[in-house]
């Protein structure tokens, strides 16, 4: 019982994924999992946020129901409900992929695993046992956790993470969050939704600093319309917990700032799961925190593979699943097409939401590419008019050499959806009069993708 064809540490979208299709390839597989199945992102990142975001978003829509006609009264968010609500969601995913598990034949091993040879996993059990399990093949799944910096201890209680961030007892009346990129920003926009004073503190010149720098001043914008405070440029020296509030000193381009909140949430990044778990005893090698793979995630011992967020590359929960069926399939003796890591979709589920694939102008054009770029306002879209939600765009980015499409930048009302039709376009290779001459149905947000080509191309109609 303890013998298969493949052992998973890990049951994130990487480890759950990687294990189904093994199974339907014809493997013998065994998932080892030290807390819930699902892994951080259903039970306690991707899914569950979404949930306090819907939350959110339902709060804000009855906020402004006069504005479509309809009398509703001041709403008041109950705060432990919305949060009871979230970890249902989340409880009811874990349970479906333990019924997917179990309709694969795919036997949960609860634990912490840790390799001890290149065939053999040992894990420490719930009973405070030691189990030994065999395989011919390992994959580590083992994702990551909040990042901590020097200056910014994680206690649980006063300076959080993400996990503790989404199940706090009471609404704080006031919040500092540190960093900007998705996790931060989706957070920062939540709690301030529900009535939080928020002041959302990042080191670089702009929010979502990796995105599109347009998008970036957009969401910008959107945060300070809701009476958010955005420090950007500015970096948290340390936070002093020994009073009721928590003080935080705040270096700004200007000078120092403190500002007195109730809790600091750290989103400053993620840290890989790789310490304990007998990398080294087994020769696997590592850089950077990351370990080392090949396009099919072989690390450097022979029957031992790693995905997800403990290798180099986006740590995104599609990209995880993504890795694991080619890492898969190669083990099964098929020729699976390697992760094409320049045609990765990112969504942050902000409001209004951010969506991006592929290069940015700046990033084309410091890689010495002529671009030609075309963009779509909403506030000309009737849908965007008729659903009130009429800021934001949709920019795309073409090489003026053959208007092939290389990037696509977006931000508005259900821009995380429209993304996708730029990642298969991007894979087909599409060009502007591709687009241009694919009608798309009216109306619908996702004419903005349409009505940027034309642009592009000097036929815009509507823009």
């Amino acid at each position: 019982m303890n013998d298969f064809d493949l052992i998973i540490i890990g049951s994130g979208p990487g480890g759950y994924v990687g294990a189904i299709r093994a199974s339907q390839l014809g493997m013998k597989v065994g998932v080892i999992e030290k807390a819930e199945t699902g892994g951080i992102c259903l039970n306690w990142g991707c899914i569950p946020t979404k949930a306090l975001l819907k939350s959110a978003q339902v709060l804000d829509y009855i906020r402004h129901a006069a504005d479509y006609g309809i009398n509703a009264g001041e709403p008041s968010p109950d705060f432990s409900a919305v949060i009871a609500r979230s970890r249902g969601v989340a409880d009811a995913m874990s349970k479906g992929v333990q019924y997917l598990f179990k309709k694969h034949n795919i036997q949960i091993i609860s634990g912490f695993g840790r390799l001890k040879g290149k065939d053999s996993v040992e894990v420490d059990t719930p009973e405070g046992e030691k189990q030994i399990f065999t395989a011919r093949h390992i994959i580590i799944a083992t994702g990551a956790r909040s990042r901590e910096l020097p200056n910014l201890k994680q206690d649980g209680k006063r300076i959080i993470g993400y996990r503790e961030a989404m199940s706090l007892t009471e609404l704080p009346a006031s919040m500092a969050v540190v960093g900007s990129g998705a996790i931060g920003s989706e957070f920062a926009g939540f709690y301030r939704s529900m009535g939080t004073e928020v002041t959302l503190v990042e080191f670089m010149p702009r929010v979502l600093p990796l995105e599109d720098e347009e998008v970036s001043r957009t969401l910008e914008r959107a945060f300070r319309k809701m009476k958010m405070k955005t420090m950007t440029g500015s970096s948290v020296e340390k936070v002093d917990i020994s009073g009721k509030k928590c003080l935080v000193t705040i270096k700004t381009p200007k000078g120092e700032e403190l500002a007195e909140v109730d809790i600091v949430l750290s989103a400053v990044g993620i840290n890989a799961n790789i310490e304990g778990i007998g990398l080294e005893e087994c020769g696997v090698k590592t850089d950077r925190g990351k370990i080392t793979v090949d396009k099919y995630y072989r690390t450097s011992v022979e029957g031992i593979y790693a995905i997800g967020d403990v290798v180099p590359g986006p740590a995104l929960a599609h990209v995880a699943s993504a890795e694991a069926i080619v890492c898969v399939e190669k083990i099964a003796g098929l020729d699976p097409e390697p992760v094409d890591y320049g045609n990765i979709p990112g969504c942050t589920y902000t409001t209004p939401e951010v969506a991006s694939c592929g290069m940015t102008e700046e990033a084309a054009q410091a890689a010495g590419i002529e671009t030609k770029t075309g963009k779509f306002m909403f506030m000309a879209s009737g849908k965007a008019s008729a659903a009130g939600a009429r800021e934001g765009f949709v920019k795309l980015v073409f090489d003026a050499s053959d208007y092939k499409l290389i990037g696509g930048h977006m931000i508005g009302m259900n821009v995380t959806e429209m993304i996708s039709s730029i990642v298969v376009a991007r894979k087909l290779g599409a060009t502007a009069h591709d687009l241009l001459h694919s009608i798309h149905p009216h109306p619908t947000m996702s004419e903005g993708i349409m009505e940027a080509a034309a642009d592009a191309l000097g036929e815009a109609i509507h823009g």
